[in-house]
């Protein structure tokens, strides 16, 4: 598979590259940016010297037509919406990691980000979740990786909404990140002094990724699931933790939670649900493909917590991008992604 990235410079991009770069079926063609132009993205990732060492060039419609067979596009929200329609027209498969594409209802996707200039592809686009959605991504053209919260918020609960088991009105979920989930682009609150020592909630109740929560798990539940989504950023590189709370619909155990979610993953590569007693840790799943899976049903208030652990530029960005790549081309899932954890 000849495969371009556009926006290689962002942690994303260069996230793809390394994984890219040992993916035995993918060969990279093109590298697309609009900074650092003419410069190798070894020069400027030097991690990546003698894996890959291809230039930074400006996005060019003819020249990814004529080198790739699909195309990774880590453009900023609304910046996709000019570059995807016309790779869609010249027959390019497209794996979108920004939120252009992950709302079929343009509205929505108003309310949240801005209008909408290409509404007539959102009914095409596969909601890139492969545990979930695999079937429609694999003749997809256009894959809309999802966001990384939203993975490690939805893949502990839809098996649960699948079973009616989800009061509609009851989740909350609190959400960690490292602070390479803000992106590369500079900003005073993320530097080294203003992050370290510090833990702070941020943008409660008004996060992008809550709707995009709501959407997809409400697809599952009987009623609408309204999500109380609160961020905060750790002061780390990478790594999700999701502690999640609901309500549940009639009396369940520690057990009987971990059998549904053992039905639903037992067979999925990527995804690790652990006995109960076992909690998940960040540490335990950065560098990896995988996201673990904590139980804890607490009877004195009868309300469930589910904990979940995934490392946000892989599982959550690149990785999950690369197991759709996979998907689409009719490989196995764990091609190029059989990663080992990075520890300590």
């Amino acid at each position: 598979m000849d495969v371009a990235i556009i926006g290689a410079a962002g942690y994303t991009g260069v996230e793809l590259c390394r994984l890219l770069a040992f993916h035995p079926q993918a060969k990279i063609t093109g590298l697309f940016e609009a900074r650092f132009l003419g410069k190798p993205i070894s020069e400027l990732f030097p991690h990546l010297r003698g894996q890959v060492d291809l230039p930074l060039r400006p996005f060019s419609l003819a020249d990814v037509t004529r080198e790739a067979q699909a195309v990774f596009c880590g453009l900023p929200h609304g910046k996709s919406l000019e570059v995807v329609p016309p790779l869609i027209e010249a027959g390019l498969k497209v794996i979108d990691l920004s939120a252009d594409f992950r709302f079929a209802d343009p509205q929505v996707y108003a309310t949240w980000y801005q209008n909408h200039t290409a509404p007539g592809l959102l009914a095409q686009a596969a909601y890139g979740l492969p545990e979930i959605f695999r079937e429609k991504i694999r003749p997809a053209r256009l894959v809309a990786n999802p966001g990384c919260y939203p993975t490690s918020v939805l893949l502990p609960l839809i098996p649960l909404a699948r079973r009616g088991l989800i009061q509609a009105d009851s989740v909350i979920a609190n959400s960690l990140s490292g602070t390479s989930g803000a992106g590369r682009t500079p900003n005073p609150e993320l530097l080294f002094c203003e992050v370290t020592g510090g833990l702070k909630a941020y943008a409660v109740g008004t996060h992008r990724h809550a709707p995009e929560i709501e959407t997809y798990l409400s697809c599952f539940s009987p009623a609408p699931v309204k999500v109380l989504f609160v961020p905060h950023l750790m002061p780390i590189p990478r790594g999700i933790l999701s502690t999640i709370y609901f309500q549940t619909t009639r009396t369940v155990s520690d057990q009987d939670i971990y059998q549904f979610l053992q039905e639903d993953y037992q067979k999925e590569p990527f995804v690790r649900v652990l006995p109960p007693g076992l909690l998940p840790n960040t540490r335990n799943v950065v560098g990896s493909n995988v996201v673990e899976i904590g139980i804890k049903h607490d009877p004195r208030t009868g309300k469930t917590v589910l904990v979940s652990a995934l490392d946000n530029l892989i599982k959550g960005a690149a990785g999950q991008a690369v197991q759709n790549l996979n998907i689409i081309f009719g490989l196995p899932e764990t091609t190029g992604l059989r990663l080992p954890v990075v520890f300590p």
